[in-house]
């Protein structure tokens, strides 16, 4: 398994993570729903997003934002295939992430 910093952007998973976050991913970790993930979108294949995974769906997995109010995600664009699972955030407020 592989380990990789990502840069949050934007307002979709605030409050769990904010604009500018830096967080930890696991490539290759198990997925549960309730885990916080990086997807990648069919619709959108160079665009990256941290959501939060809700269920399986298919292929892929069906993840919201966890602000509704500022998050596009598979209410809009579907399923998003799972690619890590984050793990941890490293900055600003270091801190283990947990599933919901």
């Amino acid at each position: 398994m592989r380990w990789r910093r990502v840069g949050v952007r934007g307002p979709s998973m605030s409050p769990t993570l904010r604009d500018g976050d830096v967080v930890l991913v696991r490539f290759g970790a198990a997925v549960a729903a309730g885990d916080v993930v990086l997807v990648r979108w069919p619709a959108r294949p160079g665009q990256l997003s941290v959501k939060r995974a809700v269920r399986p769906d298919g292929p892929g997995w069906y993840v919201h934002g966890d602000n509704s109010f500022g998050s596009t995600d598979s209410r809009e664009l579907g399923p998003a295939e799972v690619l890590a699972v984050v793990r941890w955030r490293l900055w600003p407020r270091p801190g283990r992430l947990r599933a919901r």
